[in-house]
């Protein structure tokens, strides 16, 4: 086993360090693999990772199929297998990559939920501006829908990271990539309104902290903590729709393009390596076209 086991943690050390994928991440490459690496050993009796073909791999994801597991995520085992075998290529564990001609299982997209500009006004207006968790998380929600952040991007978010007078902040996305995004006027109200009147509140006597977004023991807010917030601010102004929060950065890109954002630039703000993944945001745009045609147009 110390034929598998060893590359497999060598891979792992390379997405950790080099990559700097999250711990997240790095569990859902750890648990594919190691089910991978596994099925290779005991149920093919593989000694070698350099004996590996195209039938062993089909093997183990016909026994996954079997096992009832989706396609959605046989094609994240696909990406997680594909990926480690080039790295093996390319560190000459290997003299072949077994993945060249593996194809991907057709997988139905599924469109992300979007709120209504009604809808984004409502959810902003809900925290309880009285108290100084209120401000907060107006401020928050104005972060989030105003910039398309991740929300472990907005936690993450330090002092020196918003620039108001400027109306700009600095966001720190995955692989430690950083990006600059614009702020809004409402972001920027709410930010300065946050930091006039209620962070002051929130730190109290309590170790000063970097931390823009802080909760009421004066520490970094949790991504838990705003997941929380969200839904609790969600059901105060009657949304019915599930959301998340990612369901403010979809419905962010999907505004702007809507109004007639250049592709590109919502790519950049968003800090999509790739603008395929951008892409989809055009579809949701042309679904939402052709429900309004259907149902505002006497002849639909």
């Amino acid at each position: 086993m110390k034929n598998f086991q060893d590359p497999l943690d060598d891979y792992l050390h390379f997405l950790q360090v080099e990559r700097q994928l999250s711990s997240n991440t790095l569990s859902s490459y750890r648990r594919d693999l190691s089910g991978y690496i596994n099925h290779l050993h005991k149920e093919q009796h593989l000694v070698s990772l350099n004996e590996v073909e195209r039938a062993n791999i089909l093997m183990h994801l016909e026994n996954l199929r079997n096992q009832g597991i989706s396609p959605r995520t046989v094609a994240r085992h696909i990406s997680s297998i594909r990926s480690f075998h080039q790295f093996l290529l390319r560190d000459k564990v290997t003299d072949h990559d077994p993945t060249v001609h593996l194809e991907m299982p057709q997988v139905e997209q599924k469109l992300p939920k979007v709120l209504s500009a009604e809808e984004i006004d409502a959810l902003i207006a809900a925290p309880n501006r009285d108290k100084p968790q209120g401000i907060r998380d107006m401020a928050m929600l104005e972060i989030l829908y105003g910039t398309g952040m991740r929300i472990s991007e907005c936690i993450g978010l330090n002092l020196e990271d918003i620039h108001l007078t400027m109306g700009f902040v600095r966001v720190f996305g995955k692989g430690g990539k950083e990006r600059i995004v614009p702020l809004g006027k409402g972001a920027i109200r709410a930010c300065d309104l946050y930091l006039q009147t209620a962070r002051g509140k929130l730190q109290g006597k309590y170790p000063k902290t970097d931390a823009f977004f802080i909760n009421q023991r004066g520490k970094r807010l949790t991504r838990q903590g705003c997941w929380k917030l969200l839904k609790e601010h969600a059901t105060n102004a009657n949304i019915k729709k599930e959301i998340t929060p990612h369901t403010l950065r979809h419905s962010f890109a999907t505004h702007l393009i809507e109004n007639g954002a250049d592709l590109r630039a919502v790519q950049e703000m968003l800090g999509h390596a790739d603008i395929s993944t951008t892409q989809i945001y055009t579809h949701i745009s042309k679904t939402r076209l052709s429900e309004v045609y259907k149902q505002f147009h006497p002849r639909a």
